[in-house]
């Protein structure tokens, strides 16, 4: 019985990580620090503060040779976190387990075989109340890029 139950719970583990792995994005043509000033900008104007911006671009630029790489992947790439104090407690309200969703990030990138094309997006969310937060996020994008 205690081995059913282990995996039951396994496979809805499983089940809804893969939901989760779909990447939302946008592309845009505009350059890399009007989408990045535009994504500040919009999450200020939800009332919401930038925990950290990972500069994830910068870190593989500099330790490209320490692990043994030649290849260059981004012209810029950062990941910016905060999270919703409202969002945040409304989902967690539904299910505790919610935590493991915050912060939120969103990322912005230009990839070195696409430049001048710059990408914005985000993980998304599982269905149910974290949609709550998918909608944010998306909001937040589409805003940052001037298609809201």
């Amino acid at each position: 019985m205690i081995r059913r139950i282990l995996a039951t719970a396994a496979l809805l583990a499983t089940t809804q990580a893969a939901a989760a792995q779909d990447i939302v994005t946008y592309t845009t043509d505009q350059d890399y620090e009007d989408v990045t000033f535009g994504l500040e900008t919009a999450i200020v104007n939800e009332g919401l503060v930038i925990d950290s911006v990972s500069h994830v671009g910068d870190m593989l630029a500099r330790t490209r040779a320490d692990v043994g790489s030649d290849t260059e992947l981004y012209v810029e790439a950062d990941a910016y976190s905060f999270c919703s104090a409202t969002v945040s407690r409304e989902v967690m309200e539904e299910d505790l387990m919610n935590i493991a969703y915050c912060p939120y990030d969103i990322f912005v990138a230009e990839m070195v075989e696409n430049p001048g094309e710059v990408i914005i997006g985000f993980r998304g969310f599982p269905e149910g109340e974290m949609q709550k937060v998918q909608e944010l996020l998306d909001r937040i994008v589409r805003n940052a890029i001037g298609m809201e």
